[in-house]
């Protein structure tokens, strides 16, 4: 893990459920900043290793269990189904929670289960936040991931300089559900980036452009964004073993589409993406980058 500075706050009883790719990092900001964090994860043993790498940290085999003494209980899961699993039942965090205590969910899920689970949770007495993350792992790993979240402004304010310790930054859209919309915003920028971003890399290679030189200069001017920045060179040489995975992305395009007949906006690149996007799947590249959409154009062979 990146080192990194943490402001002094005040030691918070947390818990965090779920130590993927993202939460695990995540989990481990918590603890350096200072804060007591239980951790809960569907492979117990890797929560016990977490906990036994943390010191001073502890691990629970139920999500009731590590929510039991927290303030705050954040969490990182899969989908829709795996956050109801953590959070509702009989083990479930909800029935484990203080009367009071906060639920910040960071999965990118539907803002359908976001609305769902924080009426739920008011009716325990409880309160929610939908707080999905941009950033990726790298972001997650060096504790400067953004976060979009949907809930009450007093909750917020309570939650936001405890976050601080794995988010640069960290800002309330709206009412529930508003952080998991705005997570689908960012996918549709993103998705229209790489295809565009694709496309040009494509172009230029079949001009006979040396595309590493291209993407430095083109990079300083309108045409800059993240995208160029970290995938321009690595899409130039066909490298996708890494990063943002396509199955992942599928996912929240799902939701993004799901989203757009509710609302009626009209969508027609993000569903062009989309179907680019099962083809990388069908050719076998469920775990490659987004920016693997390259692989589907008609690449000039090099000599």
């Amino acid at each position: 893990m990146t080192a990194k500075t943490y402001e002094k706050t005040p030691s918070v009883n947390t818990a965090f459920l779920g130590l993927g790719v993202m939460g695990g990092p995540m989990a481990g900001h918590l603890h350096g900043a200072g804060h007591t964090v239980t951790v809960y994860n569907r492979t117990e043993s890797k929560a016990q290793a977490w906990a036994k790498a943390h010191t001073g940290g502890k691990s629970a085999a139920t999500p009731r269990e590590a929510a039991a003494d927290a303030d705050i209980v954040f969490a990182c899961v899969g989908n829709d189904d795996d956050l109801r699993s953590i959070t509702l039942g009989e083990n479930g965090a909800f029935a484990g929670m203080k009367p009071g205590a906060i639920f910040v969910d960071h999965t990118t899920a539907s803002a359908e289960v976001a609305r769902e689970l924080a009426e739920t949770a008011n009716g325990k007495g409880l309160r929610f936040i939908d707080a999905p993350v941009s950033g990726g792992e790298a972001g997650a790993v060096n504790g400067v991931l953004t976060v979009m979240c949907g809930g009450e402004q007093a909750d917020f304010d309570e939650v936001k300089p405890v976050a601080a310790a794995f988010a640069r930054a960290f800002t309330l859209i709206g009412p529930a559900g508003s952080g998991q919309l705005a997570k689908m915003v960012n996918q549709i920028c993103i998705g229209g980036l790489l295809q565009g971003l694709a496309e040009g890399v494509n172009f230029g290679q079949a001009a006979g452009l040396d595309m590493k030189i291209v993407l430095d200069v083109i990079s300083k001017g309108a045409a800059q964004s993240w995208q160029m920045e970290n995938r321009g060179n690595t899409m130039s040489d066909d490298e996708f073993e890494f990063g943002f995975a396509v199955d992942w992305m599928r996912k929240d395009l799902g939701f993004v589409l799901d989203e757009a007949k509710k609302n009626q906006s009209a969508l027609p690149i993000t569903s062009l993406v989309d179907q680019f996007y099962a083809q990388v799947q069908a050719n076998g590249g469920n775990r490659y980058d987004t920016s693997s959409l390259i692989s589907l154009l008609n690449k000039p062979k090099t000599s």
